[in-house]
């Protein structure tokens, strides 16, 4: 069991450096990476908020040293993975699962990457020039793994995930 979650976990990595490198479009200062989110629902749902998390954790690196992926990438895709995550597990509702993605991403880690990108990056952005691109690649991926989401739930026990 172990095995084919940490199996899943790779996979879903991989998807997520490879949906980066081709599926993306501009957002504001920032672009928006809808297959990050994406993924963020889906994982939540399959795996919970621990693996989801991680998942966001090891793309951020990935794709930071692919070079397709700037610092953002950390607090861009690892809230909306966590609140995702405790979301669906508290609830078991795949919309809250994307309400948590897009609360997660849009509005906590647009507001924790103002300190960040000050310390990190070494600009002084406030929180409104992250806000709506953060909110748009959020929203639209959520969308995306919702409805992903709802069909590989019904496959969970092929699947034998939990």
């Amino acid at each position: 069991m172990k095995t084919r979650k940490m199996m899943l976990i790779a996979m879903f990595v991989a998807l997520c450096v490879a949906g980066s490198a081709f599926v993306s479009f501009p957002a504001g200062i920032a672009r928006a990476y809808p297959i990050q989110h994406a993924i963020n629902v889906i994982a939540a749902v399959l795996l919970g908020p621990g693996p989801a998390l991680l998942i966001a954790f090891l793309t951020a690196i990935a794709r930071i040293l692919t070079g397709t992926g700037s610092l953002l990438a950390f607090p861009g895709g690892m809230f909306g993975a966590l609140v995702a995550g405790l979301l669906y597990a508290k609830f078991g509702k795949i919309w809250l699962a994307a309400i948590g993605e897009i609360i997660g991403t849009g509005i906590i880690a647009s507001f924790v990457a103002v300190p960040y990108a000050h310390i990190l990056m070494g600009t002084d952005l406030a929180a409104f020039f992250f806000l709506p691109p953060f909110l748009v690649s959020s929203l639209s991926g959520a969308l995306l793994g919702a409805v992903i989401a709802r069909k590989l739930e019904k496959e969970k026990r092929i699947l034998q995930i939990h």
